[in-house]
């Protein structure tokens, strides 16, 4: 009888024991995936988890990863280089001393081993890509304000604050919660390329905070002070509600299906040289075709010159955002202060919004129509590009989601306040001491 109990309860403290280390085996495969994640991917997907669960997660993430929830910026060439050597391995060895398989019952949220371009191809093919999508952003935000403007709908204007890029600005930002949170690790699932091709090249391109500063702008100078306030308050609020509702209706979707992002991934040598390839064809056959195009419109003041030329000169304008963008997270001085702050989208949005500006006063002075078309179609694609709405919403949003309502408004008020008084400085003093009209 002895024996048989000194079995039973041996029996039960090998399964005890067993259960222990499966318990730890799995805790270490988490630890595992969670330390392959990037921070601003830790972010991404604490967002979707219940508000406990998040703020556990968010906890344990530096601040400098949500200043980078919306890019980061040339700094993705380095930081996605090849696997490192301790993911490749078959087996992960715990500090209790046992071996186990690094194949869990639950999904590594983590990239399968990939090929990956030679570092300058690799960074030509971001370059690329977010030209092409630059481009696509520049054509849809040109259609999007003549359908919503005096010409058709008459929904939008420059004479009250439904200013002309509010519809892209909330088509962009809605979008932004789709591909720019939702399933951005979906996206960077397939290829980090297009990822960065489509929420920084196209929403970004298709958002633009320099537009919406500038037509704010002339209303004040105008005497509509009361126009303008309300311009940027409503402007504010109806973004920050796309993204929300771009988020959420996200989210719902995501439920009904399962995106297999795997079955479709850009992770051979022959699928990287074959889409770089075909994106290149594509930027070189819009470039030239809006270059021709650009020339002869803007020489002949026929219609379409401001959309061609502002083609022709958007890509610049993305790619120096995107070179901004890796400020983000790094914060101000040799301590690093601040590291919450988005630095690089601060400085792209209020950069393009003075140079905005600055063009404007200039098509005041020189008042001629051919000074008026290339004038516009610079601000159209090349400060439109430069700026955005998507990625600055997106970083608002992050911060009131991690429980930092206080540095969102400090980042929003900063960002709309520092370019609207520059703007009046550059802008409005000039036409009202000079009586530009």
């Amino acid at each position: 009888m002895e024996n048989s109990s000194s079995r039973t309860e041996k029996s039960n403290t090998n399964v005890s024991e067993e259960s222990s280390l499966r318990q730890r085996s799995i805790n270490s495969r988490r630890s595992l995936s969670l330390s392959r994640m990037s921070s601003s991917d830790r972010v991404l997907s604490s967002i979707r988890l219940s508000h406990e669960l998040s703020d556990q997660l968010l906890a344990d993430v530096d601040s400098s990863a949500i200043a980078q929830i919306g890019d980061s910026g040339d700094r993705v060439v380095d930081e996605l280089g090849t696997l490192k050597d301790e993911d490749k391995l078959a087996k992960v060895v715990c500090d209790e001393g046992f071996t186990v398989s690094p194949l869990p019952e639950e999904p590594i949220l983590t990239k399968e081993t990939e090929y990956k371009l030679p570092h300058r191809l690799d960074y030509f093919a971001y370059l690329i890509h977010l030209s092409v999508f630059g481009f696509l952003g520049v054509f849809t935000r040109y259609l999007l304000q003549k359908l919503f403007g005096p010409g058709h709908l008459a929904l939008t204007s420059d004479q009250t604050p439904l200013y002309l890029d509010l519809p892209s600005n909330i088509l962009g930002s809605f979008l932004m919660g789709w591909f720019g949170i939702v399933f951005k690790p979906e996206l960077r699932q397939i290829s980090e390329h297009l990822t960065i091709g489509i929420t920084t090249g196209y929403m970004g391109s298709l958002t633009t905070f320099s537009g919406w500063n500038q037509k704010m702008l002339l209303l004040s100078s105008k005497g509509h002070w009361m126009f303008a306030i309300a311009g940027m308050l409503l402007g504010i609020f109806i973004v920050n509600e796309s993204i929300t509702i771009g988020v959420e209706s996200a989210e719902g979707f995501q439920k009904l299906i399962k995106f297999r992002s795997k079955r479709i991934q850009i992770n051979t040598k022959f699928r990287n040289i074959a889409f770089l390839l075909i994106t290149l064809l594509i930027l070189i056959s819009i470039w030239v075709l809006s270059g021709i195009l650009a020339v002869i419109k803007v020489h002949n003041l026929s219609n379409g010159g401001i959309l061609w030329l502002g083609l022709l000169v958007a890509p610049p304008g993305v790619w120096i955002r995107w070179y901004l963008a890796r400020l983000n997270g790094v914060g101000f001085g040799k301590k690093e202060i601040l590291k919450w702050f988005p630095i690089g989208t601060f400085l792209a949005n209020v950069c393009a919004a003075c140079i905005m500006a600055s063009l404007s006063v200039i098509s005041k002075a020189v008042n001629t129509e051919r000074s008026g078309v290339i004038l516009s179609g610079i601000q159209l694609g090349f400060l439109g590009c430069m700026s955005t709405v998507s990625t600055f919403v997106a970083e608002i949003y992050t911060l009131r989601q991690s429980g930092h309502s206080g540095r969102a408004f400090i980042y929003a008020a900063s960002t709309i306040l520092f370019s609207f008084v520059l703007g009046t400085l550059i802008y409005s003093v000039p036409v009202w001491t000079k009586h530009y009209h």
